[in-house]
């Protein structure tokens, strides 16, 4: 059995599937980690998710922003005029149960897979942490969200999760701007100070790093404690420059790159468009 770990698919279901052929995938046998953003940008989002969630049993998925927006697409709770390709998957039949099952999904995964160098523990999330949370505040502010996303009142915070403020975390936070703010480090940072606070508007790649400003990941307190694997963050290449956190989006819906990441020897896999 392996464990395969793949950056932001975002529709491009024909790619996926090409790359888990490449590694000889088997889900009666391996198991697949997603770093969020299935949906969105690529053609086949439909398929994508009808993929996935028919091997359910196999994958582990954290959400990510464009996951995120089609869920409050679905439900009319997205900000007039944003764009997405998602017209197949919003008119299919199955549409409401996709979203269903998707709503289901945490924005944090955790395990412990037995690697080449012992057993390793693996933390899974779209885009970020704070400077300041351990493992432990991070799976506890994730499932205040997922509590959000799966109960009654799920509209409500779909509806507000849109927006950059607050920009920075403090425990104090509460009620929609606290679920905001978990959001936005989780699903959407790229760059912060050792303050945490957030500068959401950059999207580039390095050379693009605002003053006082650094890639989240470079004030992180938890790969000493767990391997990190992210997506959301296209620009980068994949590269991080810390043998610890492993950014797994690189790129394919612009032109470059799907990449696979077998857990239990660190060993990629790409394909190109």
């Amino acid at each position: 059995m392996s464990t395969y770990a793949v950056g932001d698919i975002q529709g491009c279901y024909k790619a996926l599937k090409k790359l888990l052929k490449k590694v000889n995938f088997s889900p009666d046998r391996d198991k697949l980690w997603c770093v969020g953003d299935l949906v969105n940008r690529g053609s086949n989002s439909l398929e994508t998710l009808r993929f996935l969630r028919d091997i359910d049993d196999s994958v582990s998925i954290v959400l990510g922003n464009h996951d995120l927006h089609f869920l409050a697409i679905n439900e009319d709770c997205a900000p007039e005029g944003t764009k997405n390709t998602l017209s197949k998957l919003l008119k299919s039949e199955d549409c409401d149960k996709l979203c269903d099952w998707l709503r289901k999904k945490p924005l944090v995964h955790l395990d412990c897979i037995d690697t080449k160098n012992g057993l390793e523990d693996f933390l899974m999330v779209h885009a970020g942490v704070a400077p300041t949370w351990s493992i432990k505040k991070t799976l506890k502010l994730a499932a205040e969200v997922e509590l959000a996303l799966q109960g009654k009142d799920y509209r409500k915070f779909l509806k507000n999760m849109y927006g950059d403020h607050p920009n920075r975390w403090h425990d104090k936070l509460q009620g929609q701007s606290r679920l905001r703010t978990i959001t936005n480090y989780l699903t959407r940072v790229r760059f912060c100070d050792d303050l945490g606070n957030l500068k959401l508007d950059i999207k580039g790649g390095l050379c693009s790093t605002p003053k006082g400003f650094k890639p989240w990941y470079e004030y992180e307190k938890i790969s000493d404690k767990a391997m990190i694997l992210f997506g959301h963050w296209a620009a980068i290449e994949g590269k991080t420059g810390k043998s610890r956190v492993h950014a797994l989006d690189t790129g394919y819906v612009w032109g470059r790159e799907l990449t696979l990441m077998r857990l239990e020897d660190y060993q990629r896999y790409s394909i190109s468009k």
